[in-house]
């Protein structure tokens, strides 16, 4: 998929906590002024979203992006979203002009949780994952349930509804598998289980997946989380987890493949 340039115009979105990602977006306006890319302060207006950061960045841009193509300068730590290196920013732009690029469609996920009494509450659409957790004390006991069919019940620190993207993320920490960022799958990773069965479970991406809450210890503060950001759960919570129907676009410049990206970023 090519995404059609006449005039560009292009929204950026910086790590304001990070001195370096700052630095590098005043580098990239002059260079931007130099190339006659437009600069816009309004999403909608823009053709595509520059992310200056790490991964995080790139998460919270992806959430920002109404569909719009986005693509990561990495100034951050790890860069399994953020393809071009600052020193080659001016390079990178140039590409863009010219069309030599290649878009990638990646999953989002999308959930709700249903409060005891009724209430429902939207969790914000997610790249990585959704899921739950416990905060640092005690244990959270839940059932897991796929498509109506319940298929474990847990006592757990919590449990990762990872979309591919995501594999590499929080999932790859608690042990589930690296998987290529285009499979059309869903992986369901258990966080530090009190089980012997531990492993993580793949899914169809069609799947809708519901963690039952049973038991939170009065200890114990637990949160869904929504690429990492936290909304506080309770007892008899139901978080339903699902495919969403928005896609986040991210532009590919090089050649490197999946398996390039994870032998760099591992090694």
């Amino acid at each position: 998929m090519r995404l059609i340039i006449t005039s560009m115009k292009v929204f950026i979105n910086t790590d304001g906590r990070n001195p370096n990602a700052l630095k590098t977006e005043q580098k990239l306006i002059g260079i931007s002024k130099e190339l006659n890319i437009k600069i816009t302060n309004e999403i909608s207006e823009s053709d595509l979203i520059i992310s200056i950061g790490g991964d995080g960045t790139f998460l919270k841009s992806a959430r920002l992006s109404c569909e719009k193509p986005i693509i990561g300068i990495h100034t951050g730590t790890l860069g399994f979203l953020t393809e071009i290196k600052s020193n080659n920013m001016k390079n990178a732009l140039i590409e863009l002009l010219n069309g030599n690029y290649h878009i990638e469609e990646r999953m989002m996920l999308e959930g709700e949780i249903v409060r005891k009494d009724g209430e429902i509450k939207k969790i914000p659409k997610a790249l990585n994952e959704i899921g739950i957790s416990k905060n640092i004390l005690g244990v959270v006991r839940f059932d897991v349930l796929v498509d109506g069919k319940i298929i474990n019940s847990y006592t757990a620190d919590g449990i990762l509804v990872c979309t591919p993207t995501g594999s590499t993320a929080y999932n790859l920490s608690c042990g589930g598998p690296i998987v290529d960022p285009t499979a059309k799958i869903l992986t369901l990773t258990p966080i530090a289980p009190h089980t012997v069965i531990n492993r993580s479970i793949v899914l169809s991406d069609d799947s809708t997946v519901e963690i039952r809450i049973t038991e939170i210890r009065d200890s114990t503060t637990s949160f869904v989380l929504y690429d990492g950001h936290p909304i506080e759960v309770f007892n008899g919570d139901v978080i339903k987890i699902e495919k969403s129907d928005k896609l986040t676009k991210i532009i590919k410049l090089e050649d490197a493949s999946f398996i390039d990206t994870i032998r760099e970023n591992i090694n």
